[in-house]
């Protein structure tokens, strides 16, 4: 009897047990089939939302590098443009400059005037300036200076009495002739043979040459009017 109580106790244990597994079961299998579905979702949407922020910034990206190669030509062109205008002022003589060249001194003739022989000729004119100035252009200066007025292409160089005009300043003797370019063919276009400046030796006159690393030209200070002139407008021929 005992034997048979201790088979129908496992048997109804053994059923109980069974029953709750297959309960449990159910019940995993459910959660299950309801949990994966809303997860699926919920990862979709994140996709979703990680796909259009990956294409916005992509946007933004191109959009930036557009802007950015649109700021770098603007100022390349700038650059471009800054460089010009400092071509320009350069050209006009309204910047200082700075470079290797020449300092020619020129003074009147200390020599005792001999009879008959006529006192200008013993004295620095406007002209001999003037020759002197385009002796030096013609060897390749860049640009000149007389007692600091800086020579444009407005500049006059002309007697006032006793004085010279430069840029409308009097300036006298000593005069102090500064020129910037290579030093060595500013020197030997100068001292050429039968040359200007020998010829100014010859009746006396004071002249002494001096190439030099580090000449300083100022900028042209004074005014620079046009009343007549313009720039030109071109205009297309009429076919």
């Amino acid at each position: 009897m005992r034997s048979k109580g201790a088979q129908v106790s496992i048997a109804v244990v053994c059923l109980v047990l069974g029953i709750m597994l297959a309960v449990q079961f159910k019940t995993t299998q459910s959660l299950n089939t309801d949990l994966v579905p809303a997860r699926v979702e919920e990862l979709t949407q994140k996709l979703n939302t990680v796909t259009n922020e990956r294409d916005t910034l992509g946007e933004e990206v191109l959009s930036l590098r557009e802007k950015l190669k649109n700021v770098r030509e603007d100022n390349q062109a700038m650059a471009d443009l800054q460089e010009e205008l400092q071509k320009a002022n350069m050209v006009a003589g309204l910047v200082s400059l700075e470079g290797p060249g020449v300092i020619v001194t020129l003074n009147d003739s200390t020599r005792n005037l001999q009879a008959g022989e006529n006192s200008n000729a013993l004295i620095i004119h406007d002209s001999d300036l003037l020759m002197v100035v385009n002796e030096l252009k013609a060897s390749g200066a860049e640009a000149i200076s007389i007692n600091g007025e800086r020579l444009t292409s407005m500049s006059e160089i002309r007697c006032a009495g006793t004085l010279i005009l430069v840029n409308w300043a009097k300036i006298g003797p000593p005069f102090e002739i500064k020129a910037i370019g290579n030093p060595d063919m500013l020197e030997s276009g100068l001292l050429i043979k039968n040359g200007f400046v020998e010829s100014l030796k010859y009746l006396g006159i004071q002249v002494h040459i001096q190439k030099s690393e580090e000449v300083e030209i100022p900028a042209y200070s004074g005014r620079m009017d046009f009343t007549f002139a313009k720039p030109l407008q071109y205009k297309e021929k009429a076919e």
